[in-house]
């Protein structure tokens, strides 16, 4: 991982030459990150040179918190340029707030996020624009760039494609972790036809190479909106980057663990999962003796989530433990302590998750503590050992389901698991991206080639 400045050089390559876009790329810690992360590597590997725009060091320290043994396995061939970034959002020092941030912050919220959206309309992302599309124009010029990838949120990093293909252009390619204008978790669109937003999104993907989405539920919505582009709109999920090692499992004589393993955010019900556990517990002498653990991040970004936090004050008495959040590394050492998994996430149809992919690496019994239409249910649906809840605002059907699980966990044999562990392997991350990497390979040299 080499890190420049814009207009510091690097020598020509008749390798293609990729410019990837993500403002969340390591040492974040983000939820997305890891997909930019593996995709950067990804490229590097198939043999492209890439250069990655994304923003300071210092910007990940006052928001989300880093992760350094992740940014520690970034591809050594890959240049990093850091784009300077400032927004009020990150700015916690108050004695640099203005006088009208501090007597007035509704006021001051008003006129601030107008400001922001002034270039590009995105709260706390807008105001990027600029220097992202300039810092861009300064890579194609040293070394001109024949593909750029931008990954969303923010949907700002779709900029940088839009102005080199305007310019000079440069194909590129829209990948969406979310959605802009849909609600992943109530379906609701949330801009209206002839808005900023929405105006700015027709003319990214009207003008895109390709478009990728996370699962089918969010390209079909996407395929409705732009019904001109939907030969070009591709699934590209998630999926595990290598597979847990196997470990013991726990050591409590009669007792499991069932674990969770993410970012623990506002809309994950673990309220719900409590009530359902103090009834399971209730019901199964085997789960009496068991516990949860928690591990990962109480939100998004730095600030942790109140609601969980609140929640602690209860988690001991009935056997759980937040444990804090896991660095990259340590995902295996925590995967080991599991008997079985806690898929807990927020409901909506267009919901995934990352990690359901990992979960499903390890061969552990997984119970799905989520609305059974999210689209996670989908990717586990022919799972060799998988506990769905009837209903999520059912205590009684989240009981049901980790009881099933204990006794799953408790009977499960080796070649048992290691069946599930083969099932999984058609999740390996790289089953996603290596087809559409040698898809667009073939495209640049074509295009090389007819100039």
């Amino acid at each position: 991982m080499t890190e420049t400045t814009p207009s510091e050089g690097r020598s020509q390559s008749p390798r293609p030459h990729l410019l990837y876009v993500a403002w969340g790329f390591p040492p974040c810690r983000g939820s997305g990150v890891y997909r930019a992360w593996a995709t950067a590597n990804a490229f590097a590997a198939a043999g492209w040179d890439v250069t990655v725009l994304t923003v300071p060091r210092e910007v990940f320290t006052m928001s989300t918190g880093v992760d350094e043994s992740l940014e520690r396995t970034v591809d050594p061939r890959i240049e990093i340029v850091r784009v300077p970034f400032d927004s009020a959002a990150f700015e916690n020092d108050l004695r640099t707030w203005p006088w009208l941030r501090a007597t007035a912050p509704e006021l001051w919220s008003v006129v601030n996020a107008r400001k922001e959206q002034r270039t590009f309309p995105e709260r706390t992302y807008g105001s990027w624009r600029p220097a992202l599309e300039a810092a861009a124009l300064d890579v194609h010029r040293r070394h001109p760039v024949d593909l750029v990838l931008g990954t969303a949120n923010p949907h700002v990093d779709f900029t940088p494609g839009l102005r080199l293909h305007r310019d000079h252009g440069v194909p590129y390619v829209m990948d969406y972790r979310d959605a802009w204008q849909l609600d992943v978790f109530s379906g609701a669109r949330l801009t209206v036809p002839d808005s900023d937003v929405a105006r700015w999104e027709r003319e990214l993907v009207e003008n895109a190479h390709a478009v990728w989405f996370v699962n089918e539920p969010i390209l079909r919505w996407h395929a409705e909106v732009y019904p001109a582009a939907a030969d070009r709109l591709h699934v590209v999920a998630n999926g595990y980057d290598s597979a847990p090692q196997r470990g013991a499992g726990s050591a409590d004589g009669e007792g499991l663990v069932f674990g969770y393993l993410g970012t623990i955010s506002s809309a994950v019900p673990i309220d719900r999962l409590v009530a359902g556990w103090k009834l399971a517990r209730s019901r199964s002498s085997l789960l009496a003796a068991s516990r949860i653990e928690l591990w990962g991040h109480l939100n998004h970004v730095g600030t942790p989530n109140e609601a969980v936090s609140q929640q602690m004050a209860g988690f001991a008495e009935n056997g759980i433990a937040y444990r804090g959040p896991v660095p990259k590394h340590e995902v295996d050492r925590v995967y080991s302590r599991f008997d079985a998994l806690l898929l807990v996430l927020g409901t909506g149809k267009y919901v995934t998750s990352g990690k359901v992919f990992e979960y499903a690496a390890t061969g552990l019994p997984i119970v799905s503590v989520h609305d059974p239409g999210n689209a996670a249910s989908d990717v586990l649906r022919d799972a060799p050992a998988w506990f769905p809840v009837a209903s999520v605002d059912s205590p009684d059907a989240i009981a049901d389901a980790l009881i099933a699980a204990a006794d799953r966990a408790r009977a499960q044999r080796p070649e048992e698991r290691e069946a599930a562990r083969a099932w999984a392997e058609q999740f390996q991350r790289a089953r996603q991206l290596d087809p559409q990497i040698s898809a667009l390979h073939a495209f640049v040299e074509d295009r090389r080639a007819a100039r």
